[in-house]
């Protein structure tokens, strides 16, 4: 008789082969995750821990000669919380960290408390200028993937404040408050001077990416090396430190110190602002150089924009249009012809010209001549020429030169070629070739007619006169130095070509001083005490397609002391209106610019009067003494 208490051998048996089966089972996946899939499994786990974390690399600064920040980067710290590991203990903390922030305690409460939020609202939050900040480690990989019963995801980052400077910040750490800390920082650029030096400096995008002027012409020094560190992360996202396996440090850019003076810079701005005032012209450009060096001291444009501000100015006034706006020069291109003949030995300065009459035979043809703007009951002398700026006289010296002697030494002033400035996009303006003149060309262009320039180009033209006869190529930069602000580069002068020996440059300094003196063109330019030479310019513009009476180009480039030059400025006025109802005549729109500029740079410069013996001496080489 069976006991009724023992099960059947062949439930037994059934639970034996359940049990072995259900290890076999256990078993069989085992070899196939850690033999068959292994590899697989293993880089998709290391996917999953792996951290790759960017150190930004701070970008170097820009500054002025004599060391004033015009570009500079600032730390943008953006501190947050992981509500879910704040700890009671810290909650006494709290006002303290709310004061040192800056966020009301109420509304600190708010964010610490508040720990979960929608599972179908999870946003990645965004950096300081509102784009999504995947650098600042706060995308949804930072939040659990697991949602619970009510459809809520826990808060792993929480934005607290942002902006906050280095020294708060570490404030905060020290009070010790686990779950608030700021992800790897990034860096905000700022222009601490604003609209100065605008067209220079440049600016640095919304991306990031530098846009314009030093900033992206220097970029490669500016910009530095990101940093990065790879380690492990645990469940919760969080670092394990021990686990780093790489930390390559971030190297700071290199910091870009210009030639640019803020105090000029500021001087000529201030004066460009007087000019838009008075004479609402369309453009106009201001230009201070030294002429020895070729070092821009200032350099400034109207209309101009806030680099703090860039996305807000239309495009036409973040240009440049010292280097990529054509105009025709008018009389400060005679200096051309001028100093072409008196380099060649065909004139003196004593040497006279009719200009009286109105058509002149050249090479076998009459030519007729452009009137000048005053009558003259005599000849004039290369001299008067140049001081009463007569546009027969002119094309009489262009055509002692001939066509293409004269388009030569055009060419050499640096009239038709790019100037060599870095950046910004300088074009080279319009000088054709002899053979594509028309028959009156020869009579126009030496007047500064049928030829299109840069303001630059005839601001370095005149540089060359007063360099001793050195066409100079423009500078901006004047050193790279390290994070540590070591020098690591000195730039200097640099000299493009010899246009004119330094006998003919004193010649022209000489009679470009007739241009100020009472019977000149720009009387108003004279500073008592001081010897200025210059030239005034007046060209008509060309509207839609003729030449109008009523829209001009005015301008005067000169500098000073002229037998021992130490500032060159160029004024540039572009379609002035005179208050009057007038002619906007270089002589009335951009002379008193000149000589306000001039008067302010005299004490800041430090530019001492010459001593007269110097223009006795000059006066006697004019005369044929050597």
């Amino acid at each position: 008789m069976s006991s009724k208490g023992f099960a059947s051998n062949y439930r037994i048996v059934l639970l034996a082969v359940v049990v072995f089966a259900s290890f076999a089972a256990v078993g069989v996946r085992l070899v196939h995750l850690h033999v068959i899939d292994r590899a697989t499994l293993v880089r998709y786990v290391d996917r999953a821990r792996r951290s790759i974390i960017i150190e930004k690399a701070r970008r170097g600064d820009v500054f002025d000669a004599r060391g004033d920040i015009l570009a500079t980067s600032r730390p943008l710290i953006v501190l947050g919380v992981d509500p879910q590991v704040l700890r009671p203990e810290d909650e006494p903390k709290w006002p303290e960290l709310s004061r040192l922030i800056g966020v009301p305690l109420s509304e600190l409460e708010r964010i610490f408390r508040t720990k979960t939020r929608p599972a179908a609202a999870a946003p990645a939050p965004t950096a300081a200028d509102g784009t999504q900040a995947v650098n600042l480690a706060v995308t949804n990989e930072h939040l659990d993937d697991v949602a619970d019963s009510a459809g809520a995801r826990p808060i792993r980052w929480a934005k607290l404040c942002e902006g906050i400077e280095e020294s708060t910040y570490a404030d905060v750490l020290a009070l010790g408050i686990k779950g608030v800390y700021a992800p790897p920082r990034d860096y905000a650029r700022v222009y601490p001077r604003n609209q100065l030096a605008a067209h220079i400096v440049g600016f640095v995008n919304k991306e990031n990416a530098p846009a314009a002027g030093v900033e992206a012409f220097a970029d490669f020094y500016l910009r530095g090396q990101d940093g990065w560190r790879e380690s492990e992360k645990d469940g919760l996202r969080r670092e394990l430190a021990q686990f780093r396996s790489r930390d390559v440090a971030a190297t700071d850019g290199y910091s870009i110190v210009l030639s640019i003076d803020s105090v000029v810079q500021h001087i000529i701005e201030a004066e460009l602002e007087t000019i838009a005032k008075i004479f609402r012209p369309e453009k106009a450009t201001i230009i201070v150089s030294d002429p020895h060096s070729g070092f821009i001291l200032g350099l400034a444009n109207y209309p101009t924009f806030n680099l703090n501000e860039f996305n807000k100015a239309p495009l036409e006034e973040q240009k440049n249009v010292a280097i990529t706006d054509l105009i025709e020069p008018g009389s400060t291109f005679k200096i051309v012809a001028a100093a072409g003949a008196l380099e060649d030995g065909l004139v003196t300065p004593a040497t006279r010209f009719d200009c009286t009459t109105d058509v002149v035979d050249y090479k076998g043809k009459p030519r007729r001549l452009m009137r000048d703007d005053h009558t003259y009951d005599h000849a004039l002398t290369v001299a008067e020429v140049i001081s009463h700026s007569s546009n027969k006289g002119a094309a009489q010296l262009a055509m002692r030169l001939g066509d293409q002697k004269f388009h030569d030494y055009a060419r050499a002033f640096g009239f038709g070629e790019a100037s060599g400035f870095p950046f910004g996009g300088e074009v080279s303006g319009i000088l054709h070739a002899p053979e594509k003149w028309s028959g009156i060309d020869i009579t126009r262009i030496p007047a500064g007619y049928s030829v299109a320039v840069t303001p630059l180009q005839i601001h370095y033209a005149m540089a060359t006169i007063a360099s001793g006869g050195q066409l100079m190529r423009p500078q901006i930069i004047r050193e790279i130095r390290d994070a540590r602000g070591e020098t690591v580069y000195t730039f200097g002068g640099v000299a493009r070509r010899s246009v004119i020996s330094p006998r003919t440059a004193e010649q022209m300094a000489r009679m470009l001083m007739g241009v100020v003196s009472a019977d000149g063109t720009a009387t108003k330019a004279a500073i008592p005490g001081y010897q200025v030479a210059g030239k005034t310019g007046t060209a008509q513009k060309l509207i839609n397609g003729r030449y109008s009476n009523r829209n001009h180009v005015g301008s005067f480039v000169g500098f000073f002391p002229a037998t021992r030059p130490q500032a060159v400025i160029t004024v540039i006025v572009d379609d002035g209106k005179m208050p009057n109802g007038g002619t906007a005549y270089g002589s009335a729109v951009a002379v008193p610019s000149f000589k306000r500029v001039a008067e302010q740079l005299i004490p800041y410069l430090d530019i001492k009067p010459v001593d007269p013996v110097g223009g006795k001496t000059l006066l006697v080489m004019e005369a044929g003494h050597r």
